[in-house]
């Protein structure tokens, strides 16, 4: 039997708990310590985080990621604003960083959540005071969504983080 020192133990236990960096085809970004890794509840997401409420009676906010998707807004925005009733705002930004492009949409109101959007069998859920916010990431021919989506005041605590993250592709 093979005993490994205690150094290298542990250092292999701390690499193992740092979350892990989020590929954006050939960028990428540190995932911050507080956004918790979940498996993804589907296989068009490459990953999945839960950022907590910290509020009791509200729910955690959520955020994926899906590579290999549609790089235009002008097909996606509309499609995902249509999913609020009527949305009481919706914003559309663009942020420039290392030779990449990310289009946000921010929209809130009651949203008309579908565990599955596109299935029409799925069941529509009105989610009032609710926030989603849309990026497409957008480097040479790769495009990545994602969506950080909660209730309001949550998704408003994460957002600052959100767009620094985004910030911080390289």
């Amino acid at each position: 039997m093979t005993v490994l020192p205690l150094a290298v133990l542990f250092a292999a236990f701390a690499v193992a708990a740092d979350p892990p960096a989020v590929k954006f085809g050939k960028l990428a970004a540190e995932v911050p310590k507080d956004w918790k890794a979940e498996k993804p509840a589907n296989r068009l997401r490459s990953h999945q985080f839960k950022l907590p409420a910290g509020v009791e009676g509200l729910a955690d906010a959520e955020l994926y990621v899906m590579p290999q998707s549609d790089p235009n807004p002008d097909k996606s925005f509309p499609r995902w604003k249509a999913s609020f009733i009527p949305p009481d705002g919706a914003k559309v930004s663009k942020i420039e960083v290392s030779g990449a492009t990310v289009h946000l949409l921010d929209v809130s109101g009651t949203w008309k959540y579908r565990e599955r959007p596109f299935d029409p069998k799925s069941k529509e859920e009105l989610r009032p005071e609710y926030r989603a916010v849309w990026a497409i990431v957008v480097h040479g021919d790769e495009a990545t969504h994602l969506r950080l989506s909660g209730p309001r005041a949550v998704v408003a605590k994460h957002y600052s983080v959100f767009e620094k993250w985004l910030r911080s592709l390289r």
